[in-house]
């Protein structure tokens, strides 16, 4: 680590501490840049976009939590410093680009100052995804996000994306729990495990034998408390059918 770094908490650790059924992440709920990497050299308005974070994915991660009574681990920094649902090796771990936005201060990084970052953020919140697991015992794994509605200028058609890996037994059972709401639910939309989104779920829960699902919710969607509120009754209610629909629940998490 170079002197001039200071520490910080890369993940924070909410909610129930005794076993429960689910674990929730929430890689991108924040767009806090720590001081020493000042700025990365954005423009406020970048600072603030939906490219330095996932808007409304941590309120919704947060209300899941209280709806369903179980814990969520956050990650506290931009994913712009390190994605967490990336894998190291990926270019977009750390990208110098995202969307149409340049990302001045990830230009020409050494190798030294990408293991940093990783060491930094993405090992320390592996770890406490890890210790969450041992402390909660879950059956499933289920990560929060949020999209853009314009993305390289073309409006999103898709209001919920239910995105799952080779390991689709959770999320097949919320697209059936879903197909009868209003919203505009896809599987696998916007992105999908060939856009390397699903890096969470390999490695915290499909190597674990886990459910998992990933659910993307497009931001207008969360704009505000009662959006907030109308997309966590409807999500958390399907989530919770789905486990018993899957058997799940009659297989362990609380005890």
């Amino acid at each position: 680590m170079t002197g001039h770094q200071k520490m910080f908490t890369a993940a924070t650790f909410e909610g129930p501490e005794g076993p429960a059924p689910v674990l929730l992440l929430c890689e991108h709920a924040s767009r806090e840049i720590p001081e020493q990497y000042k700025g990365l050299g954005l423009s406020p308005e970048v600072a603030r976009s939906h490219v330095a974070w996932d808007p409304g994915a941590l309120e919704l991660t947060r209300l899941l939590s209280r709806a369903l009574s179980v814990p969520l681990v956050a990650g506290n920094v931009s994913r712009l410093l390190y994605d967490c649902n990336r894998p190291p090796e990926a270019p977009d771990a750390v990208p110098a680009v995202s969307e149409i936005y340049e990302i001045p201060g990830n230009f020409d990084l050494s190798a030294q100052e990408r293991a940093e970052r990783e060491e930094l953020i993405y090992r320390p919140f592996c770890k406490a995804v890890d210790e969450a697991i041992e402390r909660v015992n879950p059956v499933a794994i289920v990560t929060v996000h949020s999209f853009t509605p314009v993305y390289f200028g073309r409006h999103r058609r898709v209001e919920i994306g239910v995105l799952h890996d080779s390991d689709s037994r959770l999320a097949d059972a919320m697209l059936a729990r879903l197909e009868r709401t209003e919203e505009a639910v896809e599987r696998n939309q916007p992105y999908g495990p060939d856009d390397g989104v699903t890096h969470s779920l390999l490695k915290h829960a499909q190597s674990r034998g886990l459910l998992n699902v990933m659910l993307e919710v497009r931001n207008d969607l969360l704009a505000d408390p009662e959006g907030i509120e109308r997309v966590g009754m409807l999500l958390g209610g399907a989530l919770a059918l789905s486990l018993a629909d899957t058997g799940a629940l009659a297989q362990g998490g609380r005890g």
